[in-house]
């Protein structure tokens, strides 16, 4: 099963004697290619959600599935290994490094698997030119506009080439047009590049890009019609 899927899962904690539910019997399959957004009240279990889908958190019960593999059974330096080659992360605020030039912050990536090769250097600078930030390579963060700062935090998660994009609310920080523009390029890189993509989001302007919507509340999963 290719792409990423969550079987039954749910995860619990316990506060005293009390259980709380955070997720309940969530199922979700997302295909290579497929471009999925969830919605949902603050406090609805999205972001436990994304912990979990992300291999950040572990499910109390069900499995997370990552390209055939379930990600339970994996001992903890494959789990690391699985989030840095497999999974790339989208954050509400692209938490770039301030010292480092915009080329240089996807290297970073390439050297926490190991040397930079010469491949690398031409697949950051295709993927920063893919993303109108050709132009940029060489600037620091301070110096870029908050769509070019969150652009480059996009081209940042797939520069390990992962299969799996996960964006937890990437437009918070934005102004509308420049959320539209940033999503827009989400989706295309997704297309382009055949990965499974989640996104979280509260803004429904967003929802036109994506291939499903689901809405998630007190823990449970469904499908928008």
């Amino acid at each position: 099963m290719s792409g990423i899927a969550l079987n039954h899962v749910s995860k619990f904690y316990h506060e005293g004697e009390h259980k709380v539910v955070a997720l309940n019997d969530v199922s979700l399959h997302v295909k290579p290619g497929e471009f999925v957004a969830i919605i949902g009240p603050s406090g609805s279990g999205k972001s436990t959600f994304l912990s979990v889908a992300g291999a950040l958190l572990q499910a109390s019960e069900g499995d997370v599935i990552l390209n055939d593999k379930k990600i339970a059974g994996l001992s903890p330096k494959s789990l690391s290994k699985a989030r840095l080659d497999e999974i790339g992360f989208i954050l509400q605020t692209s938490n770039l490094v301030p010292y480092l030039t915009v080329i240089d912050q996807l290297l970073l990536v390439k050297k926490m698997t190991g040397t930079v090769t010469h491949a690398d250097k031409v697949f950051a600078r295709e993927l920063l030119t893919d993303l109108g930030l050709g132009t940029k390579l060489k600037k620091f963060p301070d110096q870029l506009s908050g769509g070019e700062r969150q652009r480059t935090a996009i081209a940042r998660a797939f520069i390990n080439d992962p299969t799996i994009i996960l964006a937890d609310e990437p437009t918070a920080s934005l102004d509308t047009n420049r959320a539209h523009e940033v999503v827009k390029l989400i989706a295309k890189e997704v297309k382009t590049r055949n990965k499974a993509a989640i996104m979280v989001t509260h803004d429904e302007r967003m929802l036109t890009y994506c291939d499903k919507v689901y809405r998630m509340e007190d823990g449970c999963l469904t499908l928008q019609s």
